[in-house]
């Protein structure tokens, strides 16, 4: 197996529609691959799926090895890009040592796992039994990982190929929690002499809400309602706010529906350009293309009732956002954060999405608790689900010694060995398989779950070189 197999493996991934809760079309390509190859594979009713390579000839008295990558990916785009991820293959370009998709996200996490173990599948170097397990789902609530069965693979030793820094061995990840707030509102008549105004939010770089939220990057939703908290004074109607998408992504782009007295414009519209003024300023390092606008607009939506605007804009503004404790254990770990994800308006109601993540079970709960307290402060109903448990460290693991004596062959350094804020499914693996012994790792991505996702291409030439002399010499 190189590096250039596996490249090529995952171009050919990025024509496949595989958005999560619509993996039906990667899911068939899988089995296609097995069938193709005269490969073994299952799948479950969930759309798991499993292919198992038989050791090569004198590898029979190895262990068998589980590696394992996720199907679907996070379909995010530039609001004005015009594309759609169920009919369109990813658009990329190759720059500067990186493959990035500048408009839409790119899909690296994790079909370049996928790539990985169907490079190892088509190998025909001699190693021991493969199982390569790919789980659906996982962006959105990690259902296959959820309902994988007893039995389903019988390894004891799995590599979880979902990381995304070349160099870093992950034996442990934070647990997480979504709660769901809703707020049922009055509506009124458009104020005679009043005009629609659209204020946006936007250029945000987003990002990975477990990966990248101690990076203090703009979240677009709580700077805009921000905005409208401050604009109180003025005599306007809130119509709606828009923003967000995934539960697991830092929102970039958010608007807000209001209208102001026709002598009230132009005063709102130089707030706005000052409000711009003031994110450039805080967000330069951050989020360097920021920006505040405002333009006329139309809808036929109706304003929402004064108190319960009010109401609302209040509590989108104290709901918490962004790391909430680091770890005292392991330097530069968060140990618990929170997302607020997206806010959409639609028939007399206003949703809220938040995601929470811990490594500390308590925390995660307290949390959540502090949300529902904030929201019912304001009136908002709350409900909790999508819980995953976290993955507890194990350094005395005999994947991880292997692990990281091969990257010191290799590269002459050590790895370093850590945990990881954001969820990965081992969690639940151990959960339902208790005797695995789990090791995770990959390439250098950047900006996942946001436009602009890259692969770092030199880190996938460590990666692979990494991962095949794992698993040729495992035993």
């Amino acid at each position: 197996m190189d590096s250039a197999t596996v490249l090529n493996i995952f171009k050919e991934i990025t024509r496949i529609p595989r958005e999560s809760g619509h993996e039906a079309p990667i899911t068939a390509w899988l089995q296609q691959f097995a069938a193709q190859r005269g490969l073994a594979c299952k799948t479950d009713k969930t759309g798991n799926v499993v292919i198992i390579k038989e050791a090569s000839p004198g590898k029979e008295a190895v262990p068998a090895l589980v590696l394992q990558a996720h199907q679907d990916m996070v379909c995010e785009k530039l609001a004005d890009f015009n594309f759609d991820f169920k009919t369109q293959p990813i658009p990329y370009e190759i720059e500067d040592g990186w493959m990035v998709a500048k408009n839409t996200t790119l899909g690296a996490d994790d079909g370049i796992g996928i790539a990985a173990c169907l490079a190892l599948l088509d190998s025909k170097q001699p190693m021991g039994k493969l199982e390569c397990l790919f789980t659906i789902s996982e962006e959105t609530g990690m259902d296959g990982a959820f309902a994988l069965e007893p039995g389903f693979f019988s390894g004891k030793t799995l590599i979880n190929l979902d990381s995304e820094d070349e160099g870093q061995m992950f034996v442990g990840c934070a647990g997480g929690k979504e709660s769901n707030a809703s707020y049922e509102f009055a509506q009124e008549p458009l104020r005679k002499g009043y005009q629609v105004l659209k204020i946006r939010v936007f250029g945000g770089i987003g990002g990975h809400s477990g990966d990248d939220i101690n990076k203090e990057r703009m979240n677009a939703l709580k700077q805009l309602v921000r905005f409208l908290y401050t604009e109180l004074q003025f005599d306007y109607q809130l119509i709606a706010i828009e923003g967000g998408n995934k539960h697991n992504a830092i929102c970039r782009e958010a608007y807000a529906l209001i209208a102001v007295p026709e002598d009230e414009v132009q005063d709102m519209k130089e707030d706005v350009k000052a409000f711009n003024g003031i994110l450039k300023a805080e967000f330069a390092s951050s989020d360097p293309d920021v920006a505040a606008a405002v333009e006329a607009a139309q809808t036929e939506q109706k304003p929402i009732e004064e108190g319960d605007a009010a109401a609302i804009i209040a509590t989108l503004l104290a709901i918490p956002h962004g790391v909430q404790a680091m770890s005292v254990d392991i330097p530069g770990l968060v140990q618990t954060s929170t997302n607020m994800a997206a806010v959409h308006t639609k028939e007399g109601k206003i949703t809220v999405l938040c995601s929470h993540r811990s490594s500390v079970v308590s925390e995660l709960n307290a949390i959540a608790e502090k949300l529902e307290a904030t929201c019912f402060l304001g009136g908002f109903d709350v409900e909790h689900g999508g819980a995953y448990p976290g993955w507890k460290p194990n350094l005395k693991s005999h994947i991880l010694e292997v692990c990281v004596e091969s990257y010191r062959k290799l590269f002459g350094q050590d790895p370093e060995v850590k945990a990881i804020h954001a969820g990965l499914e081992c969690g639940l693996f151990l959960e339902k398989f208790p005797d695995l012994d789990m090791i995770s790792f990959g390439p250098t991505l950047r900006g996942v779950h946001a436009p602009g996702e890259k692969l770092e291409l030199a880190s996938l030439d460590k990666f692979v070189a990494h991962l095949n002399d794992v698993v040729l010499n495992f035993k």
